[in-house]
């Protein structure tokens, strides 16, 4: 279970960098400050 204050999980997301469309994993990152941000319904018309 995810919790506050707990380490997140691995994971791979598709990410929009320098104009194309990436895949980014939680772990290349590891060691440095990371913000995720989630907005459901983007690049949607809903």
């Amino acid at each position: 279970m995810i919790s506050v204050g707990k380490p997140a999980p691995d994971f791979t997301a598709p990410a929009y960098l320098d104009g194309t469309f990436v895949s980014v994993r939680l772990s290349e990152y590891l060691g440095k400050w990371v913000i995720l941000c989630f907005y459901p319904g983007d690049f949607t018309f809903v």
